[in-house]
């Protein structure tokens, strides 16, 4: 009997962009050990159509595991959580959702899966801060440097359970990194 995987842990990015392959060497780590059996982990690289087409099949909660530029120090690994209303308001526009088969950013995927009626579920992201994202194979050393700490976040997540990654029950404290700061458009200040 197959037992249907409720959370998904995707690991995101592009291994020959520097950093930007981080997601992908945290679910490499992830995938050689042993994992709950209600949640699936993928490494998913550049191929945001294949998570699109995967997390359309219903999950109740999904990690996505990528870099994150806020602007923090290099190696800076954060958790947040991206609502509905965050999707939206991300949006550039109402348009159509444009679909690149060679490569969708994050964002793009949850649009896309926004447009089509589909909910994800609970969106987490284990973000790193990047220090370089130029053409070239392998990590800065900063972000090698947290890709053990991103592990054992994502593991921390499933040791809470699936009824906290779902949101049923509260996240451990302290987990959550706070919102990012929003500029005031009239002042330009970041309140």
């Amino acid at each position: 009997m197959s037992v249907r995987r409720k959370v998904l842990v995707a690991g995101l990015g592009n291994i020959f962009l520097g950093d930007d392959g981080f997601g992908v060497a945290v679910a490499s780590r992830l995938l050689a050990g042993p994992c709950p059996t209600w949640l699936r982990v993928a490494d998913y690289g550049i191929r945001g159509v294949h998570l699109a087409y995967d997390l359309m099949a219903g999950y109740d909660a999904t990690i996505l595991i990528d870099v994150d530029c806020r602007g923090d120090a290099p190696g800076t690994v954060r958790l947040l959580e991206i609502s509905a209303a965050d999707r939206a308001a991300g949006r550039a526009d109402d348009g159509p959702v444009l679909v690149d088969p060679h490569g969708m950013q994050p964002q793009r995927v949850l649009d896309l899966l926004d447009s089509c009626g589909s909910a994800p579920g609970r969106v987490l992201l284990v973000g790193c801060e990047p220090a370089d994202l130029s053409e070239r194979m392998g990590l800065s050393p900063p972000v090698e440097a947290a890709v053990e700490p991103a592990v054992a976040l994502v593991r921390q997540l499933w040791e809470a359970g699936q009824a906290a990654l779902t949101g049923a029950l509260p996240l451990p404290a302290g987990l959550l990194a706070a919102p990012p700061a929003e500029e005031d458009r009239e002042t330009g200040v970041r309140v």
